[in-house]
């Protein structure tokens, strides 16, 4: 499953970051870390971006940069 599936109030733990070059590096700089837990808060009303909340701060990331990272799914 990747984080741009995942609906509000979902969550899961970072499996892998994808992408490549500078955009691999951004997401892994904003914390997107493997083994990072992870939730959806919100979901602009179009779909895009996601409001995400990690490591104790939110994190707005667009849909497109999200598909690539892949995720455990928590069941709560």
């Amino acid at each position: 499953m990747t984080l741009d599936q995942l609906h509000p109030g979902g969550s899961g733990i970072i499996e892998t970051v994808g992408g490549e070059g500078a955009l691999r590096r951004r997401l892994l700089d904003m914390g997107l870390t493997p083994g990072t837990a992870i939730c959806v808060r919100k979901v602009a009303p179009m779909g895009d971006p996601l409001e995400l909340f990690l490591r104790g701060y939110v994190l707005t990331l667009r849909k497109d940069d999200a598909a690539k990272i892949t995720l455990k799914e928590v069941v709560q």
